[in-house]
């Protein structure tokens, strides 16, 4: 799922594709757009969930001293 534009502007942040494809799940989701829900409210209840482990997942490895040898996880 993740998104590639060539006008994209460039940002240097850590997990910063899968940030902005977890934002764009949350607030293009019917949750949000069609109840008029909050995203969080949205995330309580279950949606996004594989984006959401996966976010998790590349913050978590910044913090792992072994990440310095594999690398980050995710894109």
């Amino acid at each position: 799922m993740p998104k590639y534009y060539e006008d994209k502007e460039e940002d240097g942040r850590a997990c910063s594709g899968i940030r902005e494809d977890f934002k764009a799940c949350l607030l293009q989701h019917d949750c949000v757009v069609k109840e008029g829900k909050m995203p969080s409210q949205c995330l309580k209840e279950g949606h996004c969930k594989a984006l959401q482990t996966s976010f998790f997942e590349c913050k978590r490895s910044m913090l792992d001293n072994r990440s310095r040898f594999r690398g980050r996880k995710g894109y």
